[in-house]
């Protein structure tokens, strides 16, 4: 059989698979499924699904074995490639006048600069895409296979401001496509970038409207504020919001909310927690985030931190025990950290807990999430601070399954730079009372 140009290099074979009886080996390569050749991970997943596969795999010695298997229903094989999307990943073709990679300053790793536009990460990742990077070929196989949901960043429904704000003259061909996932019942959830005076204000109301034409297959919208750094010279000129500014959308949204709940039974447009710290209001009740459809974008993070260390400290039985520790956050939530802390000495009196946020010197000021903080900014604005016998920090600060800072800078470097034991907290309220109330020498924290 011909090999023909997609052979995807197998790396990895879990041990105790279906793939290790059969005796793939990292090094073989996947040629075809049923006869089908394999274009990426879409086909991959779609057709190894089935109970009863036949598995053209081509050994390094040119040797080819054709191997029939039965299983049950999506039992995975047990297989892992070389590239996780069995192709080459997608970079984005759009120049966004609010792209934050465009807003970073020269000298990190190499990583952090790669914009990724890739339907597929939306699928495995819930990462968000512009689908201007899509072809109708991928969109049939999302519809075909029935892939989601899928993130969409919508940021506007007026066609000739989209191709402004994505600087590409075809992104306001974009909800053709959209179309076409409604009508082949894939759900969605989509985002809007909000922009001070560009898709804002009248622009937002046309936005909100013409995309409840899309539910209940789009399930939820956010807004969120575009995030500035302080690396923007040369770039679109973009203002912060403001307060008054944070409260106007806040208003938009609430209206929209209660319409669309009246209407429909979901709340459908969510702000993103910026807004209400920005607006100095509280965040809402866990009612009305329709099941946190949106936590990874910043939708009701907060809220359920809340309510989670809520629950954890009700059940928690109180103790004498003495505990001296620190925790440093973002600007984003340390009121609500520190509010926890303080709730926390009523049963621990004896708990002294400090809470620093930390402003964000490298990006600047209007930065504001735990998760873009580096090494640096915490190492310079802790040092000399009283941290207690453990420091801890949100897990959102590190790379994903990490050790390791944006700046690359990493958590031994804070502890010996410091000198005090740190560890990496996850991010629910159930593991933040378990942290801080863990012994001083107990690294459990970790």
């Amino acid at each position: 059989m011909n090999a023909g140009k997609h052979e995807h290099i197998i790396s990895r074979v879990l041990p105790g698979s279906i793939a290790e009886e059969l005796e793939i080996e990292a090094g073989d390569k996947l040629i075809a499924v049923n006869g089908c050749e394999i274009e990426d991970v879409f086909d991959y997943h779609f057709y190894t699904n089935d109970e009863e596969l036949v598995l053209l795999i081509e050994k390094p010695d040119g040797e080819e074995w054709e191997l029939e298997i039965e299983k049950e229903y999506e039992e995975d094989l047990g297989i892992e490639f070389e590239q996780g999307l069995m192709d080459e990943y997608r970079s984005c073709r759009n120049r966004c006048i609010f792209c934050f990679i465009d807003q970073m300053p020269e000298g990190m790793r190499d990583t952090l600069y790669f914009k990724d536009d890739d339907s597929r990460l939306s699928f495995l990742q819930g990462n968000y895409v512009t689908l201007t990077n899509m072809s109708g070929h991928d969109i049939e196989r999302i519809v075909r296979y029935h892939l989601e949901p899928i993130n969409i960043s919508f940021h506007t429904t007026n066609p000739e401001l989209r191709c402004k704000m994505l600087h590409n003259r075809f992104a306001g061909e974009a909800f053709e496509k959209v179309d076409r996932l409604f009508e082949g019942g894939i759900q969605m959830n989509g985002q809007i970038v909000l922009c001070k005076g560009i898709n804002d204000g009248e622009e937002l109301e046309r936005s909100i409207r013409d995309l409840t034409r899309y539910i209940p297959c789009l399930q939820s919208v956010s807004v969120v504020p575009a995030g500035l750094t302080r690396y923007r010279e040369g770039l679109y000129p973009l203002e912060p919001f403001g307060k008054e500014d944070a409260r106007r959308v806040l208003e938009t949204v609430r209206r929209w909310q209660e319409r669309l709940y009246e209407e429909y039974g979901t709340h459908f447009i969510h702000a993103g927690d910026e807004w209400y710290i920005l607006a100095e209001e509280e965040v809402p009740g866990e009612e009305r985030y329709d099941g946190y459809l949106q936590l990874e974008n910043g939708v009701g993070m907060l809220r359920l931190l809340e309510d989670e260390f809520k629950t954890a400290f009700e059940e928690a039985k109180g103790d004498e025990r003495p505990r001296e520790l620190s925790i440093a956050t973002g600007m984003l939530a340390a009121p609500y950290i520190r509010r926890m802390a303080e709730r926390l000495r009523v049963k621990y009196p004896r708990t002294r807990i400090q809470v620093y946020p930390i402003r964000n010197d490298f990006f600047g000021e209007r930065i504001t999430v735990s998760g873009l903080i580096t090494g640096q900014d915490l190492i310079g604005q802790l040092k000399g601070q009283e941290l207690g016998g453990r420091l801890l920090l949100p897990c959102n600060m590190f790379r994903s399954g990490e050790e390791v800072f944006l700046d690359d800078l990493t958590l031994s470097d804070v502890e010996e730079a410091l000198q005090v034991r740190t560890y990496i907290v996850k991010s629910s309220g159930q593991d933040f009372v378990e942290a801080v109330l863990a012994e001083d020498t107990d690294p459990q924290a970790d």
